[in-house]
């Protein structure tokens, strides 16, 4: 992984990940040219070479089953239990399945309960969040509970906000699918990349961004400011309200965290990480297109709040 890196996997580096245990193979069918301790009609301890070890196991063999035996394909990772892209596909879906489950039962029911259920939401989100990633191996329960409440939390934020500027959730749900796509097709490409100088530069920008997010959050629980967005509605420059160039900050940071998901997650496939890191992989995906959607919709709600 790239210096620095997302977080979520620090502490798991799939480079230091240690392979799956190889497919048992048949003793006396080894083709890559070992010596075998033992075979059919010979004494314990006695050592036969390859070729006379092979030639007694064909001895029981029709022609049907050598045949069968050279036609079948090399293991994969896959079948020696490595992480593969579609375990980190298809666990990145059951993410987003729980997600849009968590998402649903706050836009439906009664509103009060749909601002209780987003608050629980939030804060079981935060305690999981740290929980897996502090956590050595993972737990696909806990990764999907925190999917779940994230999804309580994104439900309920967006019925408030769609309440107050109709249209925005949906244009948020696009503009994350459209960023995610995006950035995935210029990392396929190789254009951009997790550069230990632009990890080192995200690193200063995320930690400034989280300083001006915690200062915003106690002004706006204090009372010191009464704007709906605090600081990023209070203040403007040449007109524009500070939350919008904010939030094509934090767009922007959201986007290049996903670019070293990827990073990541290509890093542990070469490496032959264990097939648990899947749902690492999809852990950090899921995390960061949740804060990309919490960007995305809060920006729109600025933006439309201004006209």
């Amino acid at each position: 992984m790239a210096l620095g890196g997302n977080p979520i996997f620090n502490g798991k580096n799939f480079r230091g990940a240690k392979q799956a245990p190889p497919v048992p193979q048949n003793p006396y069918s080894n083709p890559y040219g070992q010596q075998f301790n033992q075979a059919p009609g010979r004494a314990p301890g006695q050592v036969l070479d390859t070729q006379s070890a092979w030639s007694a196991s064909q001895q029981n063999m029709t022609n049907e089953q050598l045949q069968q035996m050279y036609n079948q394909p090399a293991a994969g990772p896959a079948d020696t239990g490595r992480m593969t892209y579609d375990d980190v596909i298809m666990k990145t879906v059951a993410c987003l399945v729980a997600l849009v489950v968590g998402a649903g039962i706050t836009l439906f029911v009664a509103p009060a309960l749909s601002t209780m259920l987003m608050i629980v939401g939030a804060l079981g989100g935060f305690v999981l969040a740290l929980v897996n990633t502090f956590k050595k191996q993972p737990s696909p329960a806990l990764i999907l509970a925190y999917a779940g409440l994230e999804g309580l939390f994104l439900g309920g934020l967006t019925r408030i906000l769609d309440g107050m500027f109709p249209g925005v959730g949906l244009q948020a749900v696009i503009g994350t699918l459209a960023v995610f796509g995006v950035t995935l097709m210029l990392f396929k490409s190789g254009k951009v990349r997790a550069t230990p100088k632009m990890v080192r530069f995200f690193m200063i920008a995320t930690i400034g961004y989280a300083v001006f997010a915690l200062i915003n959050l106690v002004m706006m629980w204090t009372g010191a400011v009464q704007e709906p967005f605090g600081l990023r509605t209070s203040i403007t420059i040449a007109g524009i309200p500070l939350g919008v160039f904010i939030g094509i900050l934090a767009i922007g940071l959201a986007a290049f965290s996903l670019i070293m998901d990827f990073t990541s997650i290509e890093e542990g496939v070469r490496a032959g990480a264990p097939e648990r890191y899947s749902w690492i992989a999809a852990f950090g995906l899921t995390v960061t297109l949740v804060w990309l959607y919490v960007e995305i919709i809060r920006l729109l709600a600025i933006l439309r709040g201004d006209d």
